[in-house]
């Protein structure tokens, strides 16, 4: 049996994205750029697709502008709202349990001179209110907070964050990095006071490649790919359309059957969650997002050797994000929530999708149950 529990890191292309992906490449392929017919209908799909994605998040849909993923709108919302927004000062707060796509372009940052302060969190990994409060300065541009983190699922409170730093200055822009949280949560970017939104398309089982920035109208952002003008100057280059319009097919999915979608991941979720700490010395991180567990396994010195044992019986997880998989440390989050010493190389992530299923959660609990003891140095009975 297959068991695809590293559904966080990248989602499978569900089969109604595929075949309009296929449609857009192999008879709609026009330039959306070009004035005839083939370039008009191009068009229509990228403008179609701004607005099924502004009714997710009750936006204009000249706000939502397209790009490559995840990361390139993290760095653009990041730098070119930074650069464009510096002349008011040079004082960015962010959290300690970012993502890298975040973390390193605010290295980059203060490298020129901007000065980032990055909050602490509780145990449970939401961001400390009060310290944000007093972080706030009148040289402060740009607040960035992820709203569901990567690892371990906790949720941030972003509409309070979102009261709390637009009382002190509406001046200061916030930034929500929503790659884990949109398709799985609800979010209003008015109702959060949102200026700045990032989403990635293959965590919702739309393609790899594709994603979109919001900014909210009237913000200035630097744009960070020059060339012919396309989508208002902002990123320049012809619009990826046959991922535009499965990134937004796949919305559509998550999104029209939300109820459904959402109740499937948590019920998994849950079930996993309570299955796997019946286990001895095994323990939860786990915070709110319905697709996230994080587990750690008591007795385990290096996560990555449970993670080889799972795979060799067909189940697949993640020992963190996976886009630091390249280069191993022990995680900045598990540290920042002040998980003991002996999980920090002991935690893995189980992360679950509309396609997971109760008996995959019971085959996953029943290989970990039978490796657990060998790794541990037990005799198996």
């Amino acid at each position: 049996m297959e068991v695809y529990f590293d559904n966080a890191a990248t989602t499978q292309v569900a089969p109604e994205v595929v075949r309009l992906m296929d449609q857009v490449m192999t008879e709609d392929y026009g330039n959306p750029s070009s004035l005839h017919a083939k370039g008009a209908i191009a068009s229509k799909y990228v403008n179609d697709a701004r607005a099924i994605i502004a009714k997710t998040l009750k936006c204009d849909p000249k706000e939502i502008l397209f790009t490559s993923g995840g990361t390139e709108s993290n760095n653009m919302a990041l730098i070119g709202g930074a650069l464009a927004n510096e002349r008011r000062g040079k004082h960015i707060i962010s959290t300690r349990i970012e993502h890298a796509s975040v973390y390193n372009p605010l290295l980059y940052l203060e490298k020129q001179g901007f000065e980032i302060t990055f909050l602490p969190v509780d145990r449970n990994g939401r961001v400390d209110l009060e310290e944000l409060k007093n972080a706030l300065r009148p040289d402060t541009i740009l607040v960035s907070v992820m709203m569901v983190n990567n690892e371990i699922g906790a949720v941030e409170p972003i509409e309070e964050i979102g009261t709390i730093v637009k009382k002190y200055n509406h001046e200061i822009l916030i930034h929500i990095d929503a790659i884990q949280a949109y398709g799985k949560l609800k979010i209003s970017v008015n109702k959060a006071k949102i200026d700045l939104l990032s989403v990635s398309g293959h965590k919702i089982h739309g393609p790899k490649g594709i994603g979109f920035l919001y900014i909210r109208d009237k913000v200035k952002v630097h744009p960070l790919v020059y060339g012919g003008g396309q989508q208002r100057d902002l990123r320049s280059g012809t619009e990826n359309v046959p991922g535009i319009a499965g990134l937004a097919k796949a919305a559509q999915i998550m999104y029209d059957n939300y109820n459904e979608t959402h109740s499937r991941m948590l019920d998994v979720k849950n079930r996993f969650v309570e299955k796997v700490t019946e286990l001895d010395g095994v323990l939860s991180n786990s915070g709110e997002a319905p697709h996230i567990a994080s587990i750690s396994f008591q007795g385990i010195t290096r996560a990555e050797t449970l993670l080889h044992a799972l795979e060799a019986s067909g189940v697949y997880c993640s020992a963190g994000s996976a886009c630091s998989s390249n280069h191993p440390a022990i995680s900045g989050t598990l540290k920042a929530i002040g998980l003991d010493d002996e999980y920090l190389q002991a935690t893995l992530r189980f992360s679950f999708s509309i396609y997971s299923t109760p008996e995959e959660v019971d085959y996953a609990v029943q290989v970990i149950a039978e490796e657990l003891p060998r790794l541990r140095g037990f005799v198996k009975r």
